[in-house]
């Protein structure tokens, strides 16, 4: 799990400005994707503190290090039946406007790179659903990855 994150911190190269790196990870058999540049780790699950008055899809606090970190299960935001964790499934700590928050998803894929040109505008349909937290789409190698916007992740409106 970690290793694919470790693998792209330890060989970071000079970045080409019409290419953009993101953690791939995988839902429900469906491809999404956060800027590498928002991450700042991947781990394993841990034991989750429930906290009350939460929102249903936040499923509470981990102590990572002595850091308290708010934790959101990524099917429960986009209105998927919760789905038992099981050895693959792990946590993408981000870091939002200075906030670490763990997003739990059922696996991590890859780094990729993504050209920008490769990039489509978000679908014009906007629902209740995950539409509105798309920012765009990504085409590589016959994938379709939704690319997300995680500050919207966090907001109900």
């Amino acid at each position: 799990m970690a290793n694919i994150y470790d693998r792209f911190k330890n060989n970071e190269e000079e970045v080409d400005a019409g290419v953009e790196k993101y953690l791939t990870f995988i839902i429900d058999g469906r491809y999404y994707a956060y800027p590498i540049k928002d991450v700042k780790e991947i781990i394993e699950m841990q034991d989750i503190t429930e906290v009350p008055e939460f929102p249903s899809y936040a499923k509470g606090i981990i102590n990572l290090r002595d850091i308290i970190i708010p934790v959101i299960d990524v099917r429960l935001r986009f209105h998927m039946p919760e789905h038992e964790y099981n050895e693959h499934t792990c946590i993408i700590v981000l870091i939002i406007n200075e906030t670490e928050i763990g997003f739990i998803v059922d696996t991590v894929d890859e780094v990729l790179d993504i050209e920008k040109s490769s990039i489509s505008p978000p679908p014009l349909v906007r629902s209740e659903g995950h539409a509105r937290y798309i920012e765009g789409v990504g085409k590589v190698s016959g994938k379709m990855i939704m690319l997300l916007n995680s500050s919207k992740m966090l907001n109900d409106d």
